[in-house]
């Protein structure tokens, strides 16, 4: 499906700023649509032919309510209308007003009332929300229900004036309260004039005795909170619905989230919408989950520590044997036991379990440098991007890239080799669902008849478990035009690269 940008960009004359405006109100308005248990459909004029006076309309976003039934059970977004073909639409846009259909629409079996919205900015009308009610089952609404529909009314005529979206305020609508969750209206004096059942449940389980209706919201709050802990200097101006911002009160376990919707209709403040949801739970998960990642971090912590001491203890003794075959075994483990160790300590400093590889390329590429041999001039050289990967391939591809390096500065710069200087170079290359990194090196190449299969080598050998049994990738060993040899691993991956610093 087209997303409105694009519809936007490609269909419209909009400008930047009138496209901002329309996000922010489709980021927002679900609040709309379930205050009017109906349907939200926002129509844009389309770009008018050269010499065309009249242009028809594009939908651009929907809306279904989660307090009733839809209207619109298929998708319009990217559908298209003549000019003259929604006689409701063009009457908004001319007449700047909110305008609805006399008679029901029984065009899909099912009557349904249409009312054109102007959405206007800076006082120009940029969009029309269709709002489409279905009357299927019409009955006489309860308090509730009526209470829910005069607070749409007064967010309607808001977006047909331009004060909603709100200009300028940043609002934070992760897990923001919906009308469902709880609802108090609030009078131009801040007095609760109605508050639904789980609003006055909520204000129940914070510690308030009194009823609701009737009270001043912001004196009720400031009651409750009146203990001696600290305060969010926010939350009094919220509760007296004065700014459209989010708020939390908690107090003796009890976490309950305010969010202020100010009424402002015809330059005239009326009062305001606060919206009320019980995130008691919810907070409590969230510390449990805070608590459970600290403590994996310091878990990748100590397992580096520990990684560390044994790679001191391989050290410590391979510098006591004469024999040069069990020194240099050592020293590979060495190596090998730093390779994982290093990944652990970018695991303890990350809050998820993934991490950027590029760092932990860059540190396997020094620790190889650091203990090749006296004679090899050679420093690994790292281009591309890894990008993020999670743990469970961080830990096998810094191995595999530990074992590729070593390999390449023993047996293509060793002492039997034609020289020690040259070249050994990482490329990466990250796409959204695939990895290739190829090392490739200037050395003595590959011995005549070598059969990857049936190689001998440990680390060959480590290195193809890894990448093609945990990794589930392909490992690929060729000459390189000119001398040298060229590995290509090509891993399959999930996570979006990010960019390498310059």
């Amino acid at each position: 499906m087209p997303t409105l940008s694009d519809l936007a960009r490609n269909l419209t004359s909009l400008s930047a700023p009138d496209l901002e405006w329309l996000h922010s109100l489709v980021s927002d308005w679900q609040l709309l649509a379930d205050l009017s248990f109906a349907d939200l459909i926002l129509w844009v004029p389309l770009r008018a032919p050269a010499g065309a006076l009249n242009s028809g309309w594009v939908a651009v976003a929907q809306m279904r309510p989660t307090t009733g039934p839809t209207s619109f059970p298929d998708d319009v977004v990217g559908s298209q209308l003549s000019p003259g073909e929604r006689p409701v639409l063009d009457t908004a846009r001319a007449e700047r007003r909110i305008h609805r259909e006399s008679d029901p629409d029984w065009t899909s079996g099912v009557p349904v009332r249409a009312e054109a919205i102007p959405v206007t900015r800076d006082g120009q009308v940029i969009g029309v929300i269709e709002r489409s009610t279905n009357l299927n089952g019409a009955r006489t609404p309860s308090r509730l229900e009526l209470t829910y529909l005069a607070g749409a009314d007064d967010l309607a005529r808001m977006v047909s004036e331009g004060t909603f979206p709100y200009p300028g305020q940043d609002i934070t609508l992760v897990r923001s309260p919906r009308v469902g969750d709880g609802l108090l209206r609030l009078d131009a004096a801040g007095r609760v004039a109605f508050a639904s059942p789980n609003a006055q449940s909520a204000f129940r389980r914070l510690g308030l005795a009194a009823d609701l209706m009737g009270a001043e919201l912001g004196a009720a709050t400031a009651q409750l909170t009146a203990s001696g802990k600290p305060v969010d200097e926010g939350l009094m101006p919220v509760a007296r619905g004065r700014v459209p911002r989010e708020t939390e009160i908690d107090v003796n376990g009890t976490v309950v989230q305010l969010r202020s919707i100010p009424l402002v209709v015809g330059g005239q403040r009326t009062g305001a919408l606060v919206l009320v949801r019980d995130v008691t739970e919810l907070r409590r998960r969230e510390r449990e989950l805070l608590t459970k990642e600290a403590t994996i971090r310091e878990i990748h912590h100590r397992v580096k520590n520990n990684l560390q001491t044994v790679a001191a203890l391989l050290r410590l003794q391979a510098r006591r044997l004469q024999a040069p075959e069990a020194r240099a075994a050592l020293e590979e483990a060495v190596r090998r036991v730093g390779s994982i160790a290093v990944v652990h300590e970018t695991l303890s400093q990350a809050p998820e379990e993934i991490v950027d590889f590029d760092g932990i390329a860059d540190r396997v590429a020094m620790m190889a440098g650091e203990v090749s041999s006296p004679e090899v001039r050679v420093t690994p050289k790292i281009t591309g991007q890894f990008g993020m990967l999670p743990a469970p391939v961080a830990t096998p591809l810094a191995m595999v890239l530990t074992e590729l390096l070593q390999n390449a500065l023993q047996h293509g710069f060793g002492p039997s080799a034609r020289s020690a200087d040259g070249i050994i170079e990482v490329v990466a290359a990250r796409a959204p669902e695939q990895l290739t990194v190829t090392v490739s090196d200037s050395g003595a190449g590959l011995p005549p008849g070598f059969d990857l299969e049936n190689t001998t080598s440990l680390g060959l050998q480590i290195v193809r478990t890894l990448v093609e049994g945990e990794l589930g990738g392909r490992l690929i060993l060729t000459d390189r035009p000119g001398g040298g040899t060229i590995a290509t691993i090509d891993l399959p991956v999930r996570y979006e690269p990010t960019p390498r610093p310059v």
